[in-house]
């Protein structure tokens, strides 16, 4: 794989309703602003255009195709669109620049989760046959491999309050945050549980909000004369979608993307973690050997704000943005997709 330059990302405010704002009026901003952070003068300085988001937030077939209206419609660009988080979105930009298709590319995820029920609209990405007829919410499966990790002694309660006291605190150097603010261990476990085991906090919060990047050769940064993040090696897995038939304890797709990247090859700074639910920051640090010299989700994470299928771009983003203004030298990036930590992509990213 080719080294590919970070060069702009941008991302709204989370918040947790925004009320009149569609689709394309959250998209707008974060596009405008990408573009000029790069210099561009508009849409049409990027060779490819590639999104991530989910129609059935939306509620109708292919209306990830209004979103296009905040690029414009006229003159036609080259486009594309992944059903998944805009992280995906960013793998196939990458492909396109490696098969020489493109030099650079804008990515853009969005989504408006507030005006239905997040927790029932993630059940039908599960087995049709079988789990979604049962209408199984997310809240429940992500509880069930809570109690599953607990009940091997992999994590305790005290360790899930400490990932979101920390998310929290560190929430509040970040503008773009939904949640943040200063609570003790002991304060989060005196709260009622919601589904057991988890408690509202250990959940991610329901978001709306749009993110975008613009990637390109290294090349190509230097012709434009930007600093960037180098973008060094990207790799993700899936795992069955039976879940008797995988650990929910540990995260194997994650440990052999992790293997794949070479995380383990040298020192990581920084590492920005895709996990909606507290327990999951636990058994996904384990999986990509991050020892505690690591600083992990120093944004705050999904767990201070969590924009479906941006959240994982958010990730990468959030990364290049400190090795760009100089607070680490190399940095790991996770994303995932799926019930319970299926699909996961690890990326490497290092100083110019």
């Amino acid at each position: 794989m080719r080294d590919i330059a970070v060069v702009a990302y941008a991302q709204n405010p989370i918040v947790r309703d925004a009320g009149a704002n569609n689709e394309v009026e959250l998209i707008m901003p974060v596009v405008k602003q990408v573009l000029k952070d790069a210099g561009l003068k508009d849409i049409h300085d990027v060779d490819f255009t590639c999104s991530g988001s989910c129609d059935y937030l939306q509620g109708a077939a292919f209306a990830f195709v209004a979103g296009v209206d905040a690029l414009g419609a006229v003159p036609p660009i080259k486009e594309s669109h992944v059903e998944m988080d805009a992280a995906w979105a960013l793998y196939e930009s990458i492909l396109k620049i490696n098969m020489g298709a493109a030099e650079s590319a804008l990515i853009y995820g969005f989504a408006k989760s507030s005006p239905g029920k997040l927790a029932q609209v993630l059940s039908q990405q599960l087995d049709p046959y079988y789990y979604s007829p049962l209408w199984p919410d997310v809240v429940s499966l992500n509880a069930m491999q809570a109690r599953a990790a607990l009940d091997a002694g992999v994590l305790t309660e005290e360790d899930m309050a400490e990932v979101v006291s920390r998310s929290r605190a560190n929430a509040k150097s970040n503008n773009k945050a939904q949640l943040s603010g200063d609570y003790s261990v002991e304060q989060l476990l005196e709260e009622p549980e919601y589904i057991a085991p988890l408690r509202k906090h250990d959940c991610p919060p329901v978001s709306d909000g749009a993110s975008a990047m613009i990637i390109c050769t290294v090349e190509k940064a230097k012709e434009w004369g930007l600093p960037y993040a180098v973008i060094k090696a990207m790799d993700h897995r899936i795992e069955t979608h039976n879940f008797g038939a995988r650990d929910l304890t540990m995260s194997e797709s994650t440990a052999i993307a992790a293997e794949a990247v070479g995380v383990k090859s040298a020192k990581v700074d920084i590492a920005e973690i895709h996990a909606p639910f507290s327990h999951q920051e636990i058994i996904l640090k384990k999986a990509l050997g991050l020892d505690d010299n690591t600083v992990v989700n120093p944004s705050g994470g999904p767990l201070a704000g969590n924009v479906m299928m941006a959240a994982g771009l958010d990730r990468i983003g959030e990364v290049a943005r400190r090795i760009i203004n100089g607070e680490a030298k190399r940095g790991v990036a996770h994303a995932t997709s799926g019930p319970c930590l299926q699909h996961n992509m690890v990326t490497v990213l290092e100083a110019e």
